[in-house]
């Protein structure tokens, strides 16, 4: 499964984007280090963007009296999939970097927030990804600040492969724990849950392949406005394989817990990791099938190499 999308820059580009990790532990330190980066910021002349959870918005607002350079968004309103946020933290930068004006982002994961493993990895995933996104992006940087109260250290170190600085004291330094070449490690994707339900399809089969999603969705209970987005979504991703995959791909299906999946299967290869990541352009051909499965699915998985072929899982969660 191949789609055509503008292309990116290399992976080996070197990094202009300041991408830091910062630990901290309880309020003080969470205030010291972001509010130290903010006036930074301000005092160069920059605007800040900042999304963090509710109860660290109100402490930041407490201290910045409503300073016109810092706006406060809420990554809630994007709904809980992980691929929504680089094209979200795309269009703020975009909206405060007037011109050629520097923005700063300060982004905190609600970490302890994450519904499944799964979901985890995705958000692990985001982070890595925002150096791709902006790799050339000299006017940007971003502070992802991290409660280590747990003191948990191998997901901390974990976390610190997707950021090449790190911030001490208020002052960065270069990571040598990031990841900066070669693929990203991801986890393997778990089995199937048994009993799942199979289709094999190929040119002509769309239909077969909604009918399959509508009626397994139904029995596992998803709502029909959730069947609805579904079905485009998993129209869109057939497609790709018809199209990319080799003619022909797999689709498995089966509840887990409370969320429901849809797996496709083919031979194809999506070598662009940022691939449905961003808003399609409007002259842009090709690259709207992942991006639309991004925006109605709750999550969307991604493995893709070209010996292994590509495996897409779409999740829906289904109501209690």
């Amino acid at each position: 499964m191949t789609e055509t999308l503008p292309s990116q820059p290399s992976d080996r580009a070197q990094h202009s984007f300041r991408h830091e990790l910062y630990p901290y532990r309880g309020d003080e330190q969470f205030l010291s280090g972001t509010l130290g980066y903010i006036h930074e910021a301000l005092e160069g002349g920059e605007a800040v963007v900042v999304a963090v959870p509710s109860d660290k918005a109100s402490l930041l607002r407490g201290e910045l009296a409503d300073e016109p350079d810092v706006t406060f968004v809420d990554t809630m309103t994007l709904g809980p999939n992980p691929g929504r946020l680089v094209g979200a933290w795309v269009d703020w930068m975009k909206e405060r970097g007037e011109g050629d004006r520097p923005v700063r982002g300060i982004g905190e994961t609600a970490w302890r927030e994450a519904r499944s493993a799964a979901h985890l990895s995705e958000l692990r995933y985001h982070e890595w990804l925002l150096n791709r996104a902006f790799v050339r992006s000299s006017a940007w940087s971003m502070l992802c600040p991290y409660d280590d109260a747990d003191e948990d250290r191998s997901a901390l170190q974990t976390l610190s492969r997707c950021h090449p600085l790190i911030r001490r004291n208020g002052h960065y330094v270069p990571n040598e724990g990031y990841l900066a070449d070669g693929d990203y490690p991801f986890e393997a994707l778990n089995p199937p849950c048994d009993p799942f339900q199979e289709l094999h399809y190929t040119h002509g089969d769309l239909a077969a392949v909604r009918s399959k999603v509508s009626r397994c969705a139904s029995d596992a209970g998803v709502s029909e406005d959730q069947q609805r987005k579904l079905a485009v979504a998993v129209t869109e991703i057939a497609t790709n394989s018809i199209r990319h995959g080799g003619g022909r791909g797999t689709l498995r299906t089966w509840t887990q817990d409370t969320t429901f999946l849809c797996e496709f299967r083919d031979a194809g290869h999506i070598p662009d990791v940022m691939a449905g990541r961003t808003r399609p352009t409007v002259d842009q051909i090709g690259g709207r099938g992942l991006w639309l499965a991004h925006q109605l699915c709750d999550l969307v998985e991604i493995r893709s190499t070209r010996e292994q072929g590509t495996t897409v899982r779409l999740h829906v969660d289904v109501p209690d």
